[in-house]
């Protein structure tokens, strides 16, 4: 193996939309950051079964207010 060309790899917490966390190792930022997720098994449409919309961003009121008068 090459040396000095590989990514640091240590322990990060992950906390999920439910507000449980855990400890896991990984690439991602520095040692002892928390990464928070906004969309996860908890939560995602594909595993609940149930769909709901995750605006972060306001795109979705953007899309609704483009089109309001488009009357479908």
């Amino acid at each position: 193996m090459k040396q000095d060309i590989h990514p640091d790899y240590h322990e990060i917490t992950v906390a999920m939309t439910d507000g449980t966390e855990f400890k896991t190792r990984s690439t991602w930022g520095a040692a002892g950051d928390r990464l928070k997720l906004d969309i996860d098994p908890t939560s995602h449409p594909a595993w609940t079964g149930v769909h709901r919309l995750v605006d972060t961003g306001g795109q979705l009121a953007k899309f609704n207010k483009k089109f309001e008068n488009f009357g479908l």
